[in-house]
C-alpha cells in the first residue's frame, strides 16, 4: 500500500535544458466572431453624418472589425466586407432585400439589442428551430441575423 503524504508537495527543481523556446512562427489573427451570407464585397449608401452610429452599431454591437486605412466606413466580416458609400442626401433604395450575418449566438446578440434598445423582430427560419432577428442598422439597410451551424 502506498504512503500518504502529508503537506504541501514539492516540485522538483528543472534542468537548465528543459527551459521553453520561444516560439518565432508568425501568428494567425483570430477568425472574426461574424461572417456575411455573400459572395462578394457588399455597398451600402448612408448619408453624411452617420459614421459614429455606424461605428457603433456594427463593431460595438455585431463585432465587425473597422478598416483603419478607409476614409468611408467600411466594416470587415470573417469573409467579407460592407462598404458604405457617403451621400449628401438619401438615395433611393433599389431592394428591400436583408443582408444575411451569421454570428455565433443569436441568443447574445438578442441580449446585446435589447440591451442597446435596438428594434428588432425575432422570426421563425425555413427550417424547425432556425430563428433569424430582422433589424434595421443605423442606416436604414435590412439585416438579418442568423447563428452559425455548429461545426463537429
Amino acid at each position: 500500500m502506498s504512503e500518504i503524504q502529508e503537506g504541501p508537495i514539492e516540485l522538483a527543481e528543472m534542468s537548465a535544458g528543459t527551459l521553453p523556446v520561444a516560439d518565432d512562427r508568425p501568428r494567425m489573427l483570430e477568425p472574426l466572431p461574424v461572417r456575411l451570407m455573400v459572395i462578394d464585397d457588399v455597398h451600402f449608401a448612408t448619408i453624411a453624418g452617420m459614421e459614429r452610429q455606424l461605428d457603433q452599431f456594427y463593431v460595438r454591437i455585431l463585432r465587425f472589425e473597422r478598416d483603419p486605412e478607409e476614409t468611408h466606413p467600411v466594416y470587415r466580416a470573417e469573409n467579407a466586407r460592407i462598404v458604405f458609400e457617403v451621400t449628401e442626401l438619401p438615395s433611393p433604395r433599389a431592394s428591400l432585400r436583408p443582408l444575411g450575418v451569421e454570428v455565433l449566438s443569436l441568443a447574445e446578440m438578442e441580449a446585446k439589442l435589447i440591451e442597446e434598445k435596438i428594434e428588432y423582430t425575432r422570426q421563425r427560419g425555413i427550417t424547425p428551430g432556425q430563428d433569424v432577428l430582422m433589424l434595421l442598422d443605423p442606416a436604414g439597410n435590412w439585416l438579418e441575423l442568423n447563428e452559425a451551424p455548429i461545426v463537429w
